[in-house]
């Protein structure tokens, strides 16, 4: 199979897998928003604050250091998995003694139990992690989608029951921890790898040389990430945090999968192609300029119907968060593109100018953070948009760097795809201002509006970003039905 077609055909089974966890999420938080208040989402989101640091010290940056190496040893897989297993059980001590402390320090009795619970989660990724691992370099994307899609129907149907019954909170708390145990239990039992008795610190400090830069960097992205998170709890209320983690949420389903999916994919095939440098540079662009455009035409998409998407999906009670949702989407445009540099800079194995991009960009935050504590969180997250485009900008252009693609060429080629872009949102939101129907029509109408122009736009002005991934789209679906025709 050759390189565009291991990257299409990774892509789309990352997407399907994505898809079904996300889009059954999605579908399945739109009903337990109706059951549930923002409040109960507000709670979950303060324990997963404290949770989600520890992620990048279980894993240690092993994962992307084994990605890299073009070989690996049965040896290296155990070593990290103790190695994992270990920090796992570790850091889930250190959250259980340290909930009742997270509960005072916000005020909320509950999240003492609700942290305990959680962090068992901890344990279950971390025993996981080299699955994944082993199942990513492979580019077997096909075998994760199939045990997301059963792990998040089975845990969907648990949460919402434990919703209709009345357990709050906890529905969400359950459907989290099932999700994990099943996904878990799944790659363990439809993977053929197993870790041996082998345990060698001498693989472990190999590795390290890489992934030590990545620690430090996963951390201050993890603290960055949770840094708005932990000023709204603290400064405002568990409603708030609910009402921004929401609107998050609806953000992340296109920006944060997005960038998931493509980081996922595309290391292991930009770090085939390092010794091949035009090659590379050639499908570095396909990727960045492809996957932006998707990005902006969905998420000014998104912000121009958030009001009747709100109102239909979820109910009046989210009302709030709709200008969140608005300015979150501007944010999350940058994601993407922040991603697939970052995957170039590891695929040169330049760690530690990631660490110090990181370090920097962060610094970006502060400002940010104090603007949000004194002038409010719309003020934040407009703030965000401007730290995000510095961030990026910045990337870019280290990464372009390496592969004589200047920033100012980079921004050029996405300038149309944003313009585009934007022109179509003014349009959505411009038809759905005039509609004075019920919100559940409106976004109907808004809906179809937005496919329809979309594809009337771009099959006029033939983009070129379009066309490729309209033809790449044709070559998958061609493959498949001839594989079906063959197998009859």
């Amino acid at each position: 199979m050759s390189i565009k077609d291991r990257t299409l055909n990774g892509m789309l089974w990352s997407l399907i897998g994505e898809f079904f966890d996300k889009g059954i999420a999605f579908v399945v938080g739109i009903v337990l928003a109706r059951l549930l208040s923002p409040r109960e989402y507000g709670l979950v989101a303060m324990v997963t604050i404290f949770s989600s640091l520890t992620i990048p010290f279980i894993n240690s940056g092993f994962s992307q250091a084994l990605m890299r190496k073009e070989k690996c040893t049965q040896i290296e897989f155990s070593s990290v998995f103790y190695f994992n297993l270990l920090s796992g059980l570790l850091f889930y001590l250190i959250l259980f003694f340290s909930a009742p402390y997270i509960s005072r320090y916000f005020n909320e009795p509950e999240l003492t139990k609700i942290a305990r619970v959680i962090g068992l989660i901890i344990i279950i990724d971390a025993v996981s992690i080299i699955q994944i691992t082993i199942l990513n370099k492979n580019i077997d994307f096909k075998l994760q989608a199939k045990i997301i899609f059963i792990a998040s129907i089975l845990s969907s149907i648990l949460g919402i029951i434990m919703a209709y019954y009345g357990f709050g909170v906890w529905s969400l708390v359950y459907k989290m921890m099932l999700f994990q145990i099943i996904r878990s239990s799944l790659l363990w039992s439809l993977n053929t790898w197993r870790p041996s008795k082998d345990f060698d610190i001498s693989c472990l400090k190999e590795l390290f040389g890489f992934s030590s830069k990545l620690l430090i960097s996963g951390i201050v992205d993890k603290i960055y990430y949770n840094l708005y998170n932990l000023v709204i709890a603290k400064y405002f209320s568990a409603i708030t945090l609910g009402l921004y983690s929401r609107a998050d949420m609806f953000k992340s389903m296109i920006s944060s999968n997005l960038s998931e999916i493509v980081a996922r994919v595309a290391f292991p095939i930009l770090a085939t192609l390092k010794s091949e440098p035009d090659k590379l540079e050639n499908v570095y662009k396909r990727i960045l300029s492809s996957t932006m455009l998707i990005t902006m035409l969905s998420l000014l998409c998104m912000a121009a119907i958030s009001e009747s998407m709100i109102i239909t999906l979820i109910g009046e009670n989210w009302r709030d968060s709709i200008l969140y949702l608005q300015l979150l989407c501007i944010v999350g445009i940058f994601y993407p593109g922040i991603a697939i540099t970052r995957n170039l800079l590891y695929v040169f194995g330049l760690s530690g100018l990631v660490l110090r991009l990181e370090i920097m960009s962060k610094i970006l935050a502060v400002p940010t953070v104090i603007i949000g504590i004194i002038w409010g969180i719309k003020l934040m997250i407009i703030a965000m948009i401007i730290s995000g485009f510095i961030e990026y900008f910045v990337r870019a252009y280290f990464a372009g760097k390496l592969i004589n693609y200047s920033i100012w060429k980079q921004l050029f080629d996405l300038l149309p795809s944003f313009f585009i872009s934007l022109t179509i949102g003014i349009v959505i939101y411009v038809i759905g201002s005039f509609l004075t129907m019920s919100p559940i029509f409106t976004f109907l109408i808004q809906i179809a509006t937005s496919v329809i122009v979309v594809v009337l736009a771009m099959e006029i002005i033939k983009l070129k970003e379009y066309t490729f991934l309209k033809d790449a789209v044709k070559v998958q679906i061609q493959g498949y039905f001839g594989r079906v025709n063959a197998n009859k």
